[in-house]
């Protein structure tokens, strides 16, 4: 196994891109892996391999549309309008299973090209009350696909303690900004960059945005 090499969780969206261009920056060879699964809008899937593209990265896109099949979330069901049940504390955009079956096949891909890390931008401080966004999740996850496959793998997790204000100056970092803020999709009408600021996803990416610019201006 390559310890300089690292196989990326990649939707084209905020958290995916800023944790591409960390991979970037500390690993050799970077590759991207992006699940079909049916989301709410193509153009993630297109953004996906536009950023790849441009980037010069192998990309796999894999067809995962049997998610949809499993239950009704508001991301696979493209009738249902996007809520919180608040009850529950799970918002309808829960895709059950999504991140155990991404890890899956992203630590399979890793066996069969020899990579040690996989990555992904799952984050628990602004998880949205997602469970497999959880660290302990990540780490139950880490020790079953190393157990499954005989292999050392390592899952890291760039953004799981960063709130968002922090993830943004995480690409800022790398000098990145600029660019997860106007080539990335993460609203949920599927309009790409500041997105069409009223979703929860636009909501909490651009509340974010807006703090990180603020807190930079007043240094």
């Amino acid at each position: 196994m390559d310890r300089h090499k690292a196989i990326v969780v990649f939707s084209g969206g905020q958290d995916s891109t800023t944790c591409m261009f960390h991979a970037m920056a500390n690993y050799d060879e970077v590759e991207l892996v992006t699940f079909n699964y049916g989301q709410r809008h193509n153009a993630e899937i297109e953004v996906a391999k536009s950023i790849a593209e441009e980037q010069g990265l192998k990309h796999r896109i894999l067809d995962m549309s049997l998610l949809g099949q499993l239950s009704p979330n508001a991301l696979t069901d493209h009738s249902m309008d996007i809520t919180t049940d608040e009850a529950a504390g799970v918002p309808n955009t829960f895709v059950p299973a999504r991140n155990m079956l991404f890890l899956s096949f992203a630590s399979a891909i890793a066996y069969q090209v020899g990579a040690k890390t996989i990555i992904t931008g799952v984050c628990e401080t602004d998880f949205s009350g997602y469970p497999d966004c959880r660290d302990v999740f990540i780490k139950s996850m880490n020790v079953t696909a190393n157990l499954a496959m005989d292999r050392d793998f390592v899952i890291e997790t760039p953004l799981m303690w960063l709130d968002k204000k922090e993830t943004w100056a995480l690409a800022d970092k790398y000098g990145k900004l600029d660019y997860v803020r106007k080539k990335t999709l993460t609203c949920y009408e599927g309009i790409i960059g500041d997105g069409c600021g009223e979703c929860p996803a636009c909501q909490l990416r651009n509340a974010g945005l807006e703090a990180h610019l603020n807190e930079k201006e007043a240094r």
